[in-house]
């Protein structure tokens, strides 16, 4: 019963005048299935009932992956750095570019083997620090410091503020989440040691004015 509906069916195909389904390795023109161009090539001169199909190669940055016919073969694709990406794979007459990440993006369109769209691994603020580093494929995870901890952002782990009082300091400004604590001398001691300046200038200029006095008294022959 199946043998007969399919003879019928082709019969009714021939009689309105369309062709049966083409082998895998050809297309239909019209009335008639043409012998594939190989990857590579495209069609130049389509076949007829006495010629075979005539193919050509790929101009240059053009390409077909498979058996075609294809007047014209595609255009290789261009890696736009303004897309975040750079060529992995040169395109070839058989095979289209392949795009990647450029260096500190990762991939927001992926395909097979490579990539259509990247942006920019996210920069962690002033307050975070870079929880999980940023590859091709994933983005920048950052995480924020807690208690007496800070990070300008680049920082791998948030650090501990300096402990002023350790180092023989005063704290001069409290640390933030996002930067360090400052510190300084205690005001007492550089009042000190500012007076003995003074006071060591101070008889400096007077041991100058008393060999210039005795000088001139000399000079004169008091």
């Amino acid at each position: 019963m199946v043998k007969l509906v399919i003879i019928v069916l082709m019969i009714l195909l021939t009689v309105s005048g369309v062709s049966p389904a083409c082998g895998r390795a050809e297309y239909l023109i019209g009335q008639e299935c043409c012998p594939m161009c190989a990857p590579g090539y495209y069609v130049w001169r389509e076949c007829t009932k006495f010629t075979s199909t005539t193919c050509v190669p790929c101009l240059s940055s053009t390409y077909t992956d498979a058996p075609n016919g294809l007047p014209s073969c595609r255009s290789c694709t261009v890696c736009d750095s303004s897309a975040g990406l750079r060529v992995k794979r040169a395109c070839s007459s058989t095979s289209d570019t392949l795009c990647e990440p450029l260096e500190g993006h990762y991939c927001t369109d992926p395909i097979k083997d490579g990539c259509r769209g990247a942006v920019e691994h996210t920069k962690c603020s002033p307050g975070q620090y870079i929880k999980q580093t940023g590859t091709a494929s994933t983005d920048t995870v950052c995480g924020d410091c807690v208690g007496d901890t800070y990070s300008n952002g680049p920082f791998t782990s948030c650090r501990p503020h300096t402990q002023c009082e350790l180092i023989g300091l005063v704290v001069l400004r409290e640390g933030s989440s996002s930067y360090d604590t400052d510190c300084g001398q205690r005001q007492k001691t550089v009042a000190i040691v500012a007076g003995i300046i003074a006071g060591v200038a101070v008889l400096a200029a007077c041991a100058c004015l008393l060999v210039i006095m005795i000088a001139i008294v000399e000079s004169i022959g008091i």
